[in-house]
């Protein structure tokens, strides 16, 4: 997998608590269903997001910095995006 900015941490070592794969959806699709999901994890765990919208690049970073969970890593690999996320509150 390739980074989509490289300026981004990779945090291979985190384990995965939830996994939402969102292929398939358009915005702002990916974006509600991740609001939905996080909230089925505890605080301090890891959801992971599959996602095939382009414009979730865009719209899942600036979904972290609204509502304050951590962005952890954000890859590309043939189309696909993924994406995860700490819940931190």
């Amino acid at each position: 997998m390739s980074l989509s900015h490289p300026s981004e941490t990779v945090m291979t070592n985190e384990t995965i608590a939830k996994t939402l794969d969102a292929s398939g959806l358009q915005c702002p699709m990916p974006v509600i269903k991740t609001r939905k999901f996080i909230n089925q994890i505890e605080v301090g765990e890891v959801l992971e997001v599959i996602s095939s919208d382009p414009g979730s690049l865009k719209d899942m970073e600036s979904w972290a910095r609204q509502t304050k969970h951590e962005l952890l890593e954000s890859t590309t690999d043939s189309g696909k995006y993924r994406f995860l996320f700490r819940r931190c509150h």
